[in-house]
Order: C-alpha cells, then structure tokens, then sequence
C-alpha cells in the first residue's frame, strides 16, 4: 500500500510503497477514507521534548470502510472509527485489550496510533487498530464527518472537565480545530457567552458557525477590554487551545479572581510563567489531555442526531501526493483550518 512516512526532522513527509498491516486476532483493518491532519502530528515532527521515530506513518483522526476482520462481531463492509489507545503488552496477555488500569489515553505504557512504527496511522490506504477501540460510524455519519471525532472528543472533553455550566462567560485563545470544538460544546453546554480570540480571519469566520457569540481579533484589539465589551463581565473559564511558550501566563493576567483556566493545547518545549501572578488570583488550572471512550460516543450520538456539525472546520480536502506539502505548509497556516487527506483518491 501507499503511505506517507516521517524519517526525520526539517525533512517533509515521503509517500512510500510500504507493507499493508493484517488483523490478527481481535484486530481490524479499515480502508481509509478520510484522515485529519492534527497538530499533535506536526508538533511530534519538529525539535521539541517528543519527535516519532523514524519510519512512523502518522494520522489519528480517520474513518472509513473494515476491509479485514479478525474481531468477532465486526464485519467486512462496516464504517468505523477508532480511538488510536493500543494497549500496553502486559494488558494484552491478560486479554484486555484495553488498559487495565482505565487510564486510557493517558497510560504511560500506552501507544498511540500514529505516533510509532509499532502502531502506524492512517496516513496511508490502510490502517490497522484494535476492536477494543473500535466504535462503528451511526448511518447518517459519513466517513469524512467520522474522521472529525477525535478533535471533537477532545473539545468535549475539555469543556467537561472545565466545568463549563448554564449562563458563564467563555473566552477561547485559539481558533483552531480544537479550540473550534470547545466553542461547540461550551455552547451545548449553556454559555451564555463563546467568544474565540484568533488572528486568522477565517477560524474567526468558522468560530460563528460552529457556536462562538463572537471573536476577537487580538492583533487589533486589547483581548480583555474587547472581551469586556461583548461579553459584559470578565471570563469565568478560559481554554488555552494554541499550545505556545507564554500562553498560560497570558491566561492568568486574563481570569478574573476564583476563575478557572483549561490548559488544551499542546506545548512541546520549555516555558515559564509568574505563580503569584496566579496565586494573587485562586486561579484553577486544569490541564487535559485527550479524551475517554464515553466521550466519542457521546460525539457520535450528536452528531448524528445533527446536533454538531463539524463541516465548517474541513477547509481542505487532499491527496495522499498532496500530503507531504499540505502537511508543512500547516505550520503557518494561513486559510486552513481543517485539512483532511483521502489516501485512496
């Protein structure tokens, strides 16, 4: 099969001819039809505390058609998703197939999907994963709607462990896809105000349509004094979904006193902030890192029930060929938001 492949750093991904992975017992292969390109992907491809290794086909957010079943109770032909949680070797000789521990996600000894040769992502025609993780796509979800429920799990559940409740004021820092997500569920969740902070024009655009009251332009306006001024009062939870040196700190100065701040993105290299800045404060900072299983159910429920749409966000739709530019060009992205790849086109 083809696949796009990381071999080292500064280097852009090479599409490669590459063995086609078989389900062994209690695996699957699906045939991808759709795969998001994340910014966890492009943070663990650049100098920072974590970089894949050699050899790693990335790409954790797909969906698409089994075309191999080694899994009782799921059949050839069906659409699926998957978690990208590969159980730890000690787990698996129990027969769990899923950590023992119900860390999940956040299991030391976990693997993930895309982010090692031993477990390759869907960057390519095929991928393979286990049916533990496995969960199948509702009729009226389609593959490319699929392939967005990871970004959408993780936006759910930081709102949820923000506690976000009926009536509170809510200040996103980061239109991207994750913070894009926290707009939509802090919105279900009954903010009475979502208001995106986003140099880019279009996430700013995208905001509206995916459940923001408004946003702020923070290269022409005072974040808090333009805050103020459309929400009324200050921010009762900030999510921090850009993941760059300062950030928190910024975060900080934003909250009001007894507020509560949700540390989403993914910072990779070393920083530094001011702790009495936040103490003078009480200022609660909650850090999150992915998502539980409960969590992409609930999105696949919703979104088949069309009350979450995730379309706004898929700006771009490319080729396995395309893949490689598509995917440095994201470093400094410009009018994309959402870049998914159809390996099989």
């Amino acid at each position: 099969m083809r696949a796009a492949v990381f071999h080292e750093l500064g280097k852009p991904l090479r599409v490669e001819t590459v063995d086609k992975p078989q389900a062994g017992p209690g695996e699957i292969v699906l045939k991808v039809h759709y795969c998001g390109i994340c910014g966890s992907d492009l943070h663990s491809t650049h100098p920072g505390v974590f970089v894949v290794p050699d050899g790693t086909i990335l790409g954790h957010e797909f969906a698409g058609e089994i075309v191999e079943s080694g899994a009782p109770g799921w059949k050839v032909g069906e659409m699926a998703t998957a978690l990208p949680n590969n159980a730890c070797e000690e787990c698996r000789k129990l027969g769990l197939g899923e950590c023992k521990d119900n860390l999940g996600i956040m299991c030391p000894k976990n693997t993930l999907t895309g982010f090692n040769p031993s477990a390759q992502g869907a960057y390519a025609e095929f991928v393979k994963f286990g049916a533990k993780e496995a969960l199948r796509l509702p009729t009226a979800v389609k593959s490319r709607e699929g392939a967005a429920v990871e970004p959408l799990a993780v936006g759910l559940h930081a709102v949820n462990r923000g506690k976000v409740t009926v009536g509170e004021r809510v200040l996103i820092m980061g239109g991207g896809p994750i913070g894009l997500a926290t707009a939509v569920f802090s919105k279900l969740a009954g903010a009475r105000d979502v208001i995106v902070s986003e140099y880019a024009a279009a996430r700013r655009e995208a905001a509206g349509a995916l459940g923001a009251t408004d946003a702020i332009d923070p290269a022409k306006d005072d974040v808090s004094e333009a805050f103020l001024k459309k929400a009324g009062g200050p921010p009762d939870v900030i999510f921090e979904c850009v993941g760059v040196p300062g950030m928190i700190q910024k975060c900080v100065d934003l909250s009001k006193p007894y507020g509560r701040i949700v540390v989403v993105g993914v910072c990779m290299v070393e920083d530094t902030m001011v702790p009495i800045s936040a103490i003078f404060k009480e200022v609660n900072i909650q850090y999150v890192l992915g998502y539980g299983r409960p969590d992409w159910r609930l999105v696949l429920d919703l979104l088949d029930s069309g009350r979450v749409d995730p379309r706004p966000m898929i700006t771009d739709i490319i080729t396995l060929d395309q893949l490689p530019q598509a995917f440095e060009a994201l470093r400094k992205p410009t009018t994309q938001i959402k870049v998914m790849v159809r390996p099989n086109e």
